[in-house]
C-alpha cells in the first residue's frame, strides 16, 4: 500500500459527520486530532483553531525562507451522514478504487494535499506552504470562515481547494439566496368562504410566476460556464385545520445564483414579482424576506493562476485539462469575497452524498503531484 493509499484509507477510518447535518454526529474533533498529530510527526508548523466548541480547524504551515509568494491548500474534513451504508468507515480498495465515506468528498483531496506539504519542505522555497483543513463546508462553512476571520495570520496570495474535479479545473460556481415568501389572508369557517381569503390558494399564484420566472431564466442563459441561475420552491406550509380557509401561507424559496447577482437584486426580482401578482389582485397579500445568502464565485480564465495551474495540469497528465464550472457552492467563493484568487482542482471518482462512494486512486496521485508542482513553481 502506497504513502497515499494508507493516508486516505486512515482518514476515511475517522468518523468526521458534520453534527450540524446529523444528529449526534462525531464531528471533526478526531480527524483534526488525527492531521495535527500527523503535521507534528513531519515537522510541519500546526496550529489548531477552535472554529466551535469541539469542532477545529487545523493549520499546517511549511514556512519559506522569505520573499517568495504563499500558496493555501484548503480542504474540508467534514462529511455528509451514513445512512444506509454498511460500513462507511471500513476502506474498500478493489479495482484502483478506494471506497468509503468521504472517499470522493473530500478526504482523497485532503491527504493529496498533506503530502503535497510534505514535500514542500525540501523544495528549499522563499514563500510559505499552508494547508487549511476547515470544518462544516458541507453545512454553514463555519470553519472558513473563522479563518477567515483570523486572517492576518493566515495571509496568503492564493488559494487552491482539493474538492473532486475529476482533474478539470473550476473557475465559477453558482452561488444561492434563500428567501420566504408569505402570503396572508383572512381566516373564516370553510362553509362561509365570502368572509375569508384563502393565503394558499394565493400562494398558488406565487407558484405559478416563480415557475415562469425559473423557465424564463434557464431558457436564456447568460454565463459560459454556469449558463443561467435557477429557482425552485423547497417547502410550503400552511393553515390550521381543514374546515378552516388559511389566513397565513409560508414558502421557501431557493435561487440559485450566477455572479453578477446578489442577495439584493434576488430580492428586487421576488418583490417585483409579487408587486405584479398584486397589481392583478386587490385581494393578494404578500411579503418576502432573504434569510442566507452565499455568493457566487469567478476567477477569470485569463488570471495568471489559471494559466500557472493549467500549463502544470496539462504536463502532468497528458492533455488538455478542461476549466470548468460546477453547479454546487464551495467554500471558494468566501476567500473570493476577500479578493483572494482561488482555483479548484480535485480527483476522480463517484458517490458524493450517496449510499457507495469511491475515489480513483491514479486520480489522486496525479492531484498529489499536480499540487506539489504548482507549490514548487508558485512560492518559488
Amino acid at each position: 500500500m502506497t504513502e497515499l493509499t494508507k493516508l486516505i484509507s486512515d482518514l476515511v477510518a475517522i468518523n468526521s459527520v458534520n453534527p450540524d447535518l446529523v444528529s449526534g454526529g462525531a464531528g471533526e474533533g478526531d480527524i483534526a486530532d488525527f492531521i495535527a498529530a500527523w503535521g507534528r510527526d513531519n515537522d510541519l508548523e500546526v496550529h489548531v483553531q477552535e472554529a466551535a466548541p469541539k469542532r477545529p480547524n487545523v493549520i499546517l504551515i511549511a514556512r519559506g525562507g522569505g520573499g517568495g509568494k504563499s500558496l493555501m491548500l484548503n480542504a474540508h474534513t467534514d462529511t455528509v451522514g451514513v445512512s444506509d451504508m454498511e460500513a462507511p468507515f471500513q476502506p474498500v480498495i478493489e479495482d484502483g478504487r478506494l471506497y468509503g465515506r468521504g472517499a470522493y468528498d473530500m478526504k482523497s483531496g485532503l491527504a493529496a494535499c498533506m503530502l503535497a506539504l510534505k514535500a514542500a519542505q525540501n523544495m528549499n522555497l522563499r514563500g510559505d506552504v499552508m494547508l487549511s483543513a476547515v470544518v462544516d463546508e458541507e453545512y454553514g462553512s463555519i470553519g472558513t470562515e473563522a479563518l477567515l476571520a483570523e486572517w492576518g495570520r493566515w495571509q496568503c496570495d492564493a488559494v487552491l481547494i482539493a474538492e473532486p474535479t475529476e482533474l478539470d479545473i473550476s473557475i465559477a460556481h453558482r452561488g444561492f439566496v434563500w428567501v420566504d415568501i408569505e402570503t396572508f389572508g383572512v381566516a373564516a369557517h370553510g362553509s362561509r368562504p365570502h368572509l375569508g381569503v384563502d393565503a394558499i390558494a394565493k400562494m398558488g399564484k406565487v407558484l405559478v410566476a416563480l415557475d415562469a420566472h425559473d423557465r424564463a431564466m434557464r431558457a436564456a442563459p447568460t454565463h459560459e460556464l454556469l449558463a443561467s441561475g435557477s429557482l425552485h420552491a423547497s417547502l410550503i406550509s400552511g393553515g390550521e385545520e381543514l374546515s378552516m380557509i388559511p389566513a397565513h401561507c409560508r414558502l421557501q424559496v431557493e435561487r440559485r445564483t450566477i455572479p453578477g447577482e446578489t442577495q439584493s437584486t434576488i430580492e428586487t426580482e421576488v418583490t417585483d414579482i409579487l408587486a405584479e401578482i398584486a397589481a392583478a389582485d386587490p385581494d393578494f397579500k404578500a411579503q418576502a424576506n432573504a434569510t442566507f445568502a452565499r455568493s457566487p464565485y469567478h476567477i477569470d480564465a485569463g488570471h495568471p493562476l489559471v494559466k500557472q495551474l493549467r500549463s502544470i495540469a496539462e504536463t502532468k497528465l497528458g492533455g488538455d485539462v478542461k476549466l470548468v464550472g460546477s453547479s454546487w457552492w464551495m467554500d471558494s467563493a468566501l476567500f473570493g469575497d476577500q479578493g483572494i484568487p482561488t482555483v479548484v482542482l480535485g480527483p476522480a471518482g463517484a458517490g458524493a452524498h450517496a449510499i457507495e462512494e469511491w475515489v480513483d486512486l491514479a486520480s489522486v496521485e496525479r492531484c498529489r503531484d499536480i499540487y506539489t508542482d504548482l507549490i514548487a513553481d508558485f512560492c518559488r
